[in-house]
């Protein structure tokens, strides 16, 4: 796979946001925004085949989330003060809403931002995470609860941080390109993942588990419905998340467009990036036909 050409106008910025320092780097001056959120062990660096290929016609902004790459790793890292990061760093911006493109962990925010703060929202992309309730309800199947056997390893002391810095974070880039298609990665890639790890761990990664357990919150009763324009996009090789934690879906997403992607794997962006541009494109049409 060629890599991603980054825009000539990229940029890193530094800022303090919710009492910690961030980074993110943005591109475009579209009239709208588009802001991208990776997951778990990820960087801004996971969008870079969507920053290159949406800054034409928006302004772009990714972040590093709290604890991961050149974002400070400082507590608190429950729901709550994740989805505040975001909100301040919308209002840092400078623009009312956002198109809230989200991964994994991201997508996770993602969905409680839409639940709770939708007046921030044009409209939501969702990648390989499952609505909150949907993922209550799923994570009581025995087959799905030995797939998220992680979470509760995750909540140990210590060890966790030490198994994924295996051979100095090489065993994790292993892990993630043997779920990938041949060609996923680039040698720059798997660079810039092992430097974003290494520069200080993913000991705060970590703790988004932890604080999840821990510091778990519930949903609203009765959940409200997601009103924005939604689109689920769904690599269906998933090896933690199985494709049946995105049936029902609709009964709590009134305007939800689905889009399977057939073999590939949880890593859909990156794996796939012609695919997810491509239904990024087509849901963006959809948000500005209605």
């Amino acid at each position: 796979m060629p890599a991603a050409t980054f825009p000539a106008d990229l940029q890193h910025r530094y800022d303090v946001v919710n009492g910690i320092r961030m980074h993110w780097v943005e591109a475009g001056s579209g009239p709208e925004t588009i802001l991208f959120l990776h997951g778990f062990p990820e960087q801004w660096y996971s969008w870079r085949h969507q920053i290159a290929e949406l800054s034409g016609d928006y302004r772009v902004v990714a972040p590093d989330q709290r604890g991961y790459n050149e974002t400070e790793a400082q507590g608190p890292y429950d729901t709550d003060t994740l989805q505040q990061d975001i909100l301040e760093l919308i209002q840092l911006l400078g623009v009312e809403k956002v198109h809230l493109v989200a991964h994994d962990w991201g997508a996770a925010i993602a969905w409680l931002i839409a639940l709770n703060h939708p007046e921030v929202l044009h409209s939501l992309v969702i990648m390989n995470v499952p609505h909150p309730k949907v993922f209550e309800k799923g994570i009581r199947r025995p087959r799905q609860m030995l797939r998220s056997w992680y979470i509760l390893a995750f909540q140990l002391p210590w060890l966790p941080e030490r198994g994924v810095s295996r051979d100095d974070y090489r065993w994790l880039a292993r892990s993630m390109i043997r779920q990938c298609a041949p060609g996923t990665f680039t040698r720059d890639d798997i660079k810039t993942m092992l430097e974003g790890w290494r520069y200080q761990g993913l000991g705060g990664g970590i703790n988004w588990y932890r604080a999840a357990v821990r510091d778990r919150k519930p949903l609203p009763d009765p959940v409200p419905a997601i009103d924005v324009p939604t689109t689920l996009i769904w690599g269906d090789n998933d090896v933690a998340l199985g494709k049946e934690l995105t049936y029902g879906t609709e009964d709590y997403v009134s305007n939800l467009t689905v889009n399977y992607l057939p073999g590939v794997s949880h890593w859909v962006q990156q794996e796939a990036p012609a695919q997810v541009n491509a239904h990024l494109r087509e849901h963006l049409a959809r948000v500005h036909a209605t």
